[in-house]
C-alpha cells in the first residue's frame, strides 16, 4: 500500500464524512448499478446507445 493512502485512511479515520455524503455516494452507485442492470436485461432504449465508430484509417 502507498503511504499516501496511509495516509489518506488516517485522516479519513480521524474526521469521518458526514452521513449525507455517504448517502450522495451511495446514491450515485446505485445509479449506476441500475444503468447498467437496465442494459444488461435489455431494457435500455436504442436511441440512447452510441453508434460505435468506424475503425481510424491509419495514415
Amino acid at each position: 500500500m502507498n503511504m499516501i493512502w496511509l495516509l489518506r485512511a488516517a485522516k479519513w479515520a480521524r474526521r469521518p464524512p458526514s452521513a449525507s455524503t455517504v448517502k450522495l455516494v451511495l446514491g450515485i452507485i446505485a445509479a449506476g448499478l441500475a444503468l447498467v442492470a437496465l442494459e444488461k436485461l435489455g431494457l435500455w432504449p436504442d436511441w440512447a446507445t452510441l453508434d460505435p465508430r468506424p475503425p481510424r484509417v491509419p495514415r
